[in-house]
């Protein structure tokens, strides 16, 4: 959704998962401007030929299933059959588009899985230079080095660059860390970097405990307003407002819906937004705070992981977000609706890219090869 705002339209939309696809399918039938045209493909994308693409394609964008690289998975990594990334890069390979746009946990950057990592960012680079059958992926690994190294450049090969990007330092009122990878074909001759930070705590810091604005622009009493004097103390050493814009928190986010728990009518009018019980907050599940941008939103294996998903008030009382919050949290548009029970539309939500981050790195590819047409 993100990239389509950012200018680029899907010739293919492959998706597994079914609920994610009937939840795209009922916004297709409600005429939702975004995704009504989109030609979506429920399956594996194994069985994908991307060759029938070949020379066609501005930008190849994918999130290869983060589960073997997640802080709270199991980490088989490159021994995971999950592992998806050989897919993204059979990809490029078959269909050599202009750029690609790859997006993964923040787990990958770990120790861990560093080696592993480069050898990703190796493969991308040259994704014709493949593993023969006799070669494990360390074998493969040292091979591409010793090519990478040696400098040669015939073929298809891409300038790659990798970051981990905190999207609440790019507006998403959500604190969430993904590796990115952005990459451009050799032949274009392009120079890249990822955007600037828009967004930053100390501008927040400032706007709450130095100047005040954010609790004016919130209307909250100055009897409510946190008393603080380590934060206000921070603020003054910042000696002025930043030049970035503050951190959008929780509040920021959702203030203008009805509160799902005390006003049931009034949330009966907005598309997925309803109380649901059972919140509670236990050691290292605290929820997020209501001032401070949210925790990262997951998806979990066995359910909803509650302390990440629940909205922790001044009181010191916790509920969980409604879908709507969480959709709101993730950038998501008011009018897009989702599919299935709570439980399973989280599921998709901690699944997603914001697409707001989708926008701005998509915008700034996009500037970028416009400039080489």
């Amino acid at each position: 959704m993100g990239l389509h705002r950012a200018g680029f339209h899907p010739e293919t939309v492959v998706e597994w998962d079914h609920d994610c696809c009937v939840t795209v399918r009922e916004n297709q039938v409600f005429e939702h401007p975004v995704v009504r045209d989109w030609p979506l493909i429920e399956g594996d994308v194994r069985s994908v030929d991307f060759a029938r693409f070949e020379g066609r394609l501005d930008l190849i964008s994918g999130g290869p299933p983060c589960q073997p690289f997640s802080l709270g998975g199991k980490h088989k990594a490159y021994d995971d059959a999950r592992d998806m990334f050989p897919q993204a890069i059979r990809a490029v390979r078959e269909a050599r588009p202009k750029a690609f746009i790859f997006e993964n946990v923040k787990g990958l950057t770990r120790a861990a899985f560093r080696n592993y990592f480069e050898y990703i960012k190796l493969q991308l680079e040259h994704p014709e230079l493949t593993a023969t059958p006799e070669e494990d992926w360390t074998d493969h690994l040292s091979r591409l080095e010793r090519h990478h190294i040696h400098g040669a450049r015939s073929g298809l090969h891409y300038r790659v660059v990798a970051r981990v990007l905190n999207a609440a330092n790019f507006g998403v009122p959500q604190k969430r860390e993904r590796v990115v990878f952005v990459g451009f074909r050799d032949d274009l001759d392009l120079e890249w970097s990822f955007p600037v930070a828009t967004h930053a705590a100390e501008a927040l810091l400032w706007d709450q405990f130095g100047s005040g604005e954010y609790w004016d622009r919130h209307k909250v009493a100055k009897a409510a307003r946190p008393n603080d004097p380590a934060a206000r103390a921070q603020a003054e050493r910042l000696g002025g407002k930043p030049a970035t814009c503050a951190w959008r928190t929780v509040r920021d986010a959702i203030a203008d819906l009805p509160d799902p728990e005390t006003d049931r009518d009034g949330s009966r009018r907005w598309h997925n937004h309803r109380f649901q019980q059972g919140a509670r907050s236990y050691a290292g599940h605290t929820g997020s705070p209501l001032d401070e941008p949210a925790k990262t939103l997951k998806a979990g294996v066995h359910g909803v992981p509650g302390g990440e998903n629940m909205l922790a008030k001044p009181d010191g009382s916790v509920r969980y977000f409604t879908v709507r919050e969480s959709a709101r949290l993730q950038t998501f548009p008011d009018d897009y609706v989702f599919h299935g029970s709570w439980t399973e539309t989280m599921r998709q939500l901690g699944n997603a890219v914001p697409p707001h981050l989708a926008f701005v790195i998509g915008r700034d590819v996009a500037r970028k090869l416009r400039f080489a047409a």
